[in-house]
This record gives C-alpha cells, sequence and structure tokens, in this order.
C-alpha cells in the first residue's frame, strides 16, 4: 500500500511536471501576438525547451544513478514552473530564450529520478506503477493549452503567477520523504534478494536495440500528431474536424498507456510491444487511406497501440541496465523520443514538395519496422523480483 500511495503521489506530480512541456508550445502564439516575434524566433523558443527538456535527460540520469537525489524532483518541479512565469517579465527575447531554458531543464531534471523513484519504490516490478506515471504526464501534457488560455486571458501579472501554481502543488506532491528515499542500486537489490541488482549483468546490446525502437516509435506518434490536423482539415473535415482527430488521438494515448501495464502482466513485456506495433501499422495506414468518417476511429486506435509500449520501454531500459536505472530512464523518457522528432521537418519538406498524404504514408510502414526489431528484444528478470517471487509470476 505504501508503494502504491507513492506511485499515486508522483503520477499526480508528473501532471504537475509536465503542463510545462506543453505550456511552451501553446505559449508561441501569445508571444508573436504581443511581442512581435517572427515564426524563426518563435521556433527558437520551443527549440531551447525541446532539446533542454529531452537531450539533457541521460545527463541526469547518470547523476541520479551516481547517487540518490530525491531532492532532485522537486527541485525540477520548481525550475520548471519557475521558467514559465519568468517569461512573464518580458526582458527581451533573450531572457525570454533563458527562461524557456530554465523550465527545460527543470523538466529534464525531474523525469529520470523520478521514473527511478517509481520503478525501485514498485520492488523491481512495477509495469502498471510506471503506466499510471506516464499517464500523469500524458494528462499534465493535454491539459496545458487550457492551463495557459485560461490564465493569459487574465489582465496583469496574474496570468503568469497563476502559470507558476502546478508548479507548487508538484514540489509539494514531491517533497523528499524520509520513508521514500531513493535507495541506491545495492540498496535496491537488498529489497528482493540481496546482491541480484550487482549481479544481473547489463544488456547493452539489447538496450541499443530498445533504444532504436522508440525512436522509430517517436517519428511515427510525432508525425502523426504534428500533421494530422491538417490533414483532416485538408480532407474536408475543416478546423473542426482537426481539433476532433487530434482529440481522438490524445484519448488513444491514454488508454494505451493504461492499457501497457495490464497486457504485460499478461503477456510479457516483449510480447506485448511486438502485439502493439502489429496494430499500428493498419491502424495508421488507415488513417492515411479510409475514408473521413474511419480516420477518426484509427486514430484513436493508432495512437492507443503506440501508446501501449510507452512505458513497458521504459522499464525494459531500465531491466537491461538494472545498475544505471536513471540513465536508461532518460534515454528511453527524453533522447531517443527528442532524436525521432527531427523527422517532422523532413516530412513537412516532403509534403510542401509533393503532397501531405505522400509524406505521411511512410509513417505506416514505420510500425512494421519497429515490431521487426522488437523480435529480438529478450525480456529481462526484473532485478529485485526476480528471485523474490516464484518464475510463473515473474513478467
Amino acid at each position: 500500500m505504501p508503494e502504491r500511495r507513492r506511485a499515486v503521489r508522483l503520477a499526480s506530480g508528473h501532471v504537475c511536471v509536465d503542463v510545462y512541456q506543453g505550456a511552451v508550445a501553446a505559449l508561441v502564439p501569445f508571444l508573436v501576438a504581443g511581442r512581435g516575434y517572427g515564426y524563426a524566433a518563435a521556433s527558437g523558443i520551443v527549440l531551447a525547451a525541446s532539446l533542454l527538456s529531452s537531450v539533457v535527460q541521460p545527463l541526469f540520469g547518470a547523476l541520479a544513478d551516481r547517487r540518490p537525489m530525491p531532492w532532485l524532483i522537486p527541485l525540477g518541479t520548481a525550475a520548471a514552473g519557475g521558467g514559465i512565469a519568468l517569461v512573464g517579465l518580458d526582458a527581451g527575447y533573450p531572457a525570454t530564450v533563458a527562461a524557456v531554458a530554465l523550465s527545460g531543464l527543470g523538466v529534464a531534471a525531474y523525469h529520470p529520478a523520478a521514473a527511478r523513484l517509481v520503478r525501485t519504490g514498485a520492488g523491481g516490478g512495477g509495469h502498471t506503477a510506471m503506466s499510471w506515471f506516464a499517464l500523469g504526464g500524458n494528462i499534465g501534457f493535454a491539459c496545458a493549452p487550457l492551463l495557459v488560455v485560461g490564465a493569459l486571458s487574465l489582465p496583469g501579472a496574474a496570468p503568469w503567477l497563476l502559470l507558476a501554481l502546478p508548479a507548487v502543488l508538484g514540489v509539494v506532491l514531491n517533497r523528499p520523504r524520509p520513508a521514500a528515499a531513493d535507495p541506491a542500486p545495492s540498496a535496491v537489490a537488498a529489497e528482493g534478494a540481496p546482491g541480484a541488482a550487482a549481479a544481473a549483468p547489463e544488456d547493452v546490446r539489447a538496450f541499443l536495440r530498445l533504444s532504436l525502437v522508440v525512436v522509430v516509435r517517436s517519428v511515427v506518434f510525432i508525425g502523426l500528431s504534428t500533421f494530422l490536423a491538417l490533414y483532416v482539415a485538408a480532407r474536408g473535415g475543416g478546423g473542426t474536424g482537426g481539433a476532433a482527430a487530434l482529440v481522438a488521438l490524445y484519448g488513444g494515448t491514454a488508454a494505451g498507456t493504461l492499457l501497457g501495464g495490464r497486457l504485460a502482466s499478461s503477456w510479457g513485456r516483449t510480447t506485448a510491444v511486438r502485439r502493439a506495433y502489429a496494430v499500428a501499422a493498419p491502424a495508421v495506414a488507415g488513417v492515411l487511406v479510409l475514408p473521413l468518417p474511419l480516420v477518426y476511429g484509427c486514430a484513436a486506435l493508432a495512437a492507443t497501440a503506440l501508446y501501449v509500449p510507452f512505458s513497458l520501454q521504459v522499464t525494459l531500459g531500465q531491466d537491461y541496465l538494472p545498475s544505471r536505472m536513471g540513465t536508461a530512464s532518460g534515454v528511453t523518457l527524453g533522447l531517443t523520443v527528442s532524436v525521432g522528432g527531427l523527422a517532422s521537418p523532413l516530412i513537412g519538406a516532403a509534403a510542401d514538395a509533393v503532397s501531405l498524404r505522400t509524406a505521411l504514408l511512410p509513417l505506416a510502414v514505420l510500425p512494421l519496422l519497429a515490431w521487426a526489431l522488437a523480435r529480438r528484444l529478450p525480456e529481462p528478470a526484473p532485478p529485485a523480483q526476480a528471485q523474490a517471487q516464484p518464475p510463473s509470476q515473474a513478467d
């Protein structure tokens, strides 16, 4: 029961942090209209946030692996919210970029340490706990536009103070507790079987293969989320139809995130990952070739299939590198996702050269590549759980 409460608390804290990942993109129209930034300047703001929030995550993960740093979680939360609040000072473009970069740095500091704590708190298993943690991030990201639009409709400096409130709540939720301190790798081993984590070999080859799978998945989902609304509008759905398609897409992400933990308990993680990618391929193809009314259902199904592996890939990475869980979390949650996002400008350039549908067609094939790569992923035994439970109960 204490582990469940801690998982719920960390998932709730994840909501508060990932509000600030979604807030940057939501702020861009207001900054363009209110401060006269051009498109290049606006893209620079988004780039500063995304690079620091994703690329730097493995570095913070490595720090969390070297020594327990539970204080890094509330500190990262405070930095994420404080950076966005500082944007309201309007001290010039460089200061705005620096404030957004501070927010991204806070997001990067939070995720590896928090994901490691979710896993160690579950005694080495925790696929369902990781699913709830990932769902918290999805909810925070989805709520960001509503928070930004609602806050910035108020006059004066109040909107920027209001935007800092989720960070205040997140710091309270994620403050270090003596009973829930993040154990060192050797302590994680002791929770289940003495010396289990220390004796567990690292499978670097499997981790690199998994990282490729995550990159491919990221290309598909970011490509869909970036261009789906435009694609539906171009097919006659209009702006309302495009927004409805995004609602279906994001609703599918929540369903897939929760479903992943349940399927892993029944099938095992690697089997659940492979089957999810096998379903994703025809679902993405349906978005691109079926009549418009069916596109919404296919978008929801595609997002569900692409998000079933999301939390499972985090725990797989942690088990492939059992003594470097923070580093594995930083790579699977941050670095590989940002690398996948680099494909979006290429899709846009191809759409300008030919057509949007033609440019998006490769996205229907990429899940098959992820499936093929995932076929050779081994199912590792969770470090502390492997000897603490009978083999028939382990994933």
